[in-house]
């Protein structure tokens, strides 16, 4: 059935019709399958149910197990299609979705800046910020009760760097990258105005200094014809105009690609700089 397409997989060891639509609900009553009463559905899968994708590109091909955390002293779920742990959970803490016990989206933000790795944990922060209008002075508070935690002084770390106005995995793992090689952080979906007329939006951006990165990754290829001449075109415009224009792929994430764009933001920052200095001297040249 599921190869002739009659069924499609919702989660470890559940499947549903494939004319029903996905929806929270549906989410819900699958993993109410899988779940004991007394076990909360947190970490990823949480993030799931509130509609946050956190996964690896590879677990949407195997699915990983669904994330749990027993409370009242209750036993871990030992289910083959649950991972289960032992968590101290406030009240507040949960909340009743769909019928189900689950994490908060506060709670989940937390718990997954301590858990995930260090990039995709940002990338989880600002996607609860955006799409839950979670605020850093929520997250800043929220973490206090994680003293001594595993992964608490990561998360410690990340609130402040986290910033709702990030509008995808890659764009957060951009920004990270040059905030950890010592750059100042960028602006975010800065807009490019023509006589009062916004005409282009840039994903990160230096306007002062005219330089803009943006991530350009697999999802590119999915684009079309037209999207792409228009990408192109932006870009020729803005180098036109004296912008400096860094792309970022797929692959710059790590080793000599990722130096590479670094080197060359680095060095297109420092030249500004450096004619700024120029332009001052000879500025006081002449008043001398």
């Amino acid at each position: 059935m599921l190869r002739e397409g009659l069924v499609r997989r919702i989660t470890k060891s559940v499947y549903v019709d494939s004319s029903l639509p996905d929806t929270v609900e549906l989410r819900a009553q699958a993993l109410a399958l899988v779940v004991r009463p007394h076990q909360v559905v947190c970490d990823r899968t949480a993030a799931w149910l509130w509609g946050i994708d956190v996964l690896p590109w590879s677990d949407h091909d195997v699915l990983p197990a669904v994330e749990t955390a027993a409370t009242g002293g209750g036993s871990p779920c030992t289910r083959a299609a649950a991972d289960g742990h032992t968590r101290q959970l406030a009240d507040s803490d949960t909340t009743t979705l769909a019928g189900l016990k689950v994490t908060t989206p506060l709670r989940t933000a937390l718990d997954l800046a301590c858990v995930l790795e260090r990039r995709d944990a940002l990338a989880a922060l600002d996607a609860f910020r955006r799409e839950h209008g979670l605020t850093s002075q929520q997250l800043v508070i929220g973490v206090v009760r994680f003293a001594k935690r595993r992964g608490v002084v990561q998360a410690r770390e990340l609130i402040p760097l986290s910033d709702p106005r990030s509008e995808s995995v890659r764009e957060t793992w951009t920004r990270l990258a040059i905030i950890d090689a010592g750059l100042p952080a960028p602006d975010l979906q800065v807009w490019i105005e023509v006589d009062g007329v916004r005409i282009y939006r840039l994903d990160l951006a230096y306007p002062r200094h005219r330089v803009a990165v943006e991530y350009d990754g697999w999802e590119a290829h999915e684009r079309t014809e037209e999207q792409r001449r228009h990408d192109q075109g932006r870009r020729a415009w803005l180098r036109r105009h004296g912008w400096t224009v860094i792309v970022v792929r797929n692959g710059d994430f790590t080793g000599a690609a990722l130096a590479s764009w670094i080197d060359k933001l680095r060095a297109a920052l420092s030249s500004v700089y450096s004619n700024r200095r120029v332009l001052e001297r000879g500025d006081r040249a002449r008043r001398a």
